[in-house]
């Protein structure tokens, strides 16, 4: 893989509609993956179409960390570099690195995102332009034991209070009958990004729940967010253990996939792993959209993906482009799904059949992503990480039962507040 020889600033390339394509071979240099599975599924599609075109394509060395990898892309991108024509970046970043990215609108086809989700390329969308293409999505889901729930003759729950019930029945029943270690309810807990995303869904599963609304408004100090987080704070040390508190994705896969929780919430990633043939849960797990907040509430899953982006600096930006189409393709991204279980961001590949033998999920899976919700990514742009922040911290707080949430959300509102200034 190529490393990165210059930071040297270039001249700004200006674009115009209808840009011409390149007819001669060019070289090109992209950043897809940084490790295992993700960096070779990329790096063979690459190849396909470098043979197909004759164009030279390399790709780029990236650290695995997110936080990392944006701090890279940051570095090159302040200095004009043309070393990269194209990036892989995650949905919370289009509003961070909009004004080094080129408007895709000007270099693809008007129908290129065409029967894509619409919250996706709202997302990639700032200020108008479309600054990256959708690659792949990920959506919270809840998964559930199903022999547990059906010994019990209990339903999947629709509402949190449901969930909340259930988890505290089936926990109490199974101890009772010899299985100590069981828990009603596995999140993420621990104050970092996945708390804000598990604490966004409660907020906003509420009736007019939500943290900063697309409008840039800041609405989380609301009867909503004190409802879902004076639920939330009773589960801990009741359905779910203290430990939580310090759970990424992993340690409560650890915990479902050992056969010690009745229900968990985590990405679509986790499907797979649960079926393994040394789960000790394999053939015994279901998945469902995450519960709504109340009667009068909503199903929302916090999205969660990556798309590709061409920057403004590209020496070949119509070839970087066409590039992203094939690499963005329906067949591509089909192919990356039974391969790699990354989830298409085009609707009509949830009914496709040769998918839908290979991931059961997907016929749910569908309809989660269209009721999905939005970190405020592109509204508060390059100072969402201090959003984040501010919210999984007080978030945390909350549920450590150290801050009352009356208290919490006063504090979250007026940082928020002092974050926004007098705009985003």
């Amino acid at each position: 893989m190529k490393q990165l020889k210059s930071l040297l600033p270039a001249a700004l390339l200006t674009l115009c509609a209808g840009l011409p394509s390149v007819s001669s071979a060019a070289d090109l240099t992209i950043s897809c993956g940084a490790v295992g599975a993700e960096l070779q599924l990329c790096k063979e599609a690459v190849e396909a179409w470098s043979k197909q075109t004759g164009n030279h394509v390399e790709v780029v060395s990236t650290p695995n960390s997110a936080t990392e990898r944006l701090s890279f892309y940051q570095q090159i991108l302040s200095a004009q570099s043309t070393d990269i024509d194209i990036i892989q970046i995650d949905m919370v970043w289009p509003g961070m690195l909009a004004k080094h990215l080129l408007d895709l609108r000007e270099v693809l086809p008007a129908n290129a995102t065409q029967g894509y989700f619409q919250a996706q390329v709202d997302n990639a969308t700032v200020n108008g332009r479309l600054v990256t293409m959708p690659w792949f999505t990920d959506s919270g889901l809840l998964y559930y034991r199903k022999d547990l729930l059906e010994k019990y003759n209990k339903p999947v729950p629709q509402t949190w209070e449901e969930m909340t019930a259930t988890a505290r029945d089936v926990q109490q029943a199974e101890r009772s009958a010899g299985h100590p270690n069981l828990w009603g309810y596995i999140f993420q807990g621990r104050a970092y990004e996945g708390l804000t995303c598990n604490a966004l869904e409660w907020i906003s599963s509420q009736a007019q729940g939500g943290l900063v609304n697309p409008q840039g408004d800041i609405v989380v100090n609301s009867p909503a967010s004190r409802a879902a987080l004076n639920l939330a704070k009773s589960w801990v040390g009741d359905i779910s253990p203290r430990g939580v508190l310090n759970y990424t994705e992993e340690e409560g896969r650890g915990v479902f996939q050992s056969g010690n929780a009745l229900f968990m919430r985590n990405w679509p990633y986790v499907w797979a792993l649960v079926q393994s043939q040394d789960s000790a849960v394999k053939d015994q797990v279901g998945v469902a959209a995450l519960p709504r907040g109340g009667e009068t509430g909503n199903h929302a899953s916090t999205l969660g993906g990556w798309g590709l982006a061409v920057s403004r600096y590209s020496a070949h930006p119509q070839l970087a482009a066409e590039l992203v189409s094939y690499l963005t393709s329906a067949q591509q991204q089909k192919h990356r799904a039974l391969i790699g279980a990354y989830n298409p961001v085009i609707e009509s590949l949830y009914q496709d059949p040769e998918l839908l033998a290979a991931m059961p999920y997907y016929a749910q899976l569908h309809s989660i992503l269209n009721d999905g919700v939005m970190r405020p990514a592109a509204i508060t742009a390059d100072r969402y990480p201090r959003v984040s922040n501010a919210f999984f911290d007080r978030v945390h707080g909350v549920l450590a039962g150290e801050l009352p949430v009356d208290q919490a959300l006063a504090e979250l509102e007026s940082e928020l507040t002092r974050i926004k200034r007098r705009n985003w």
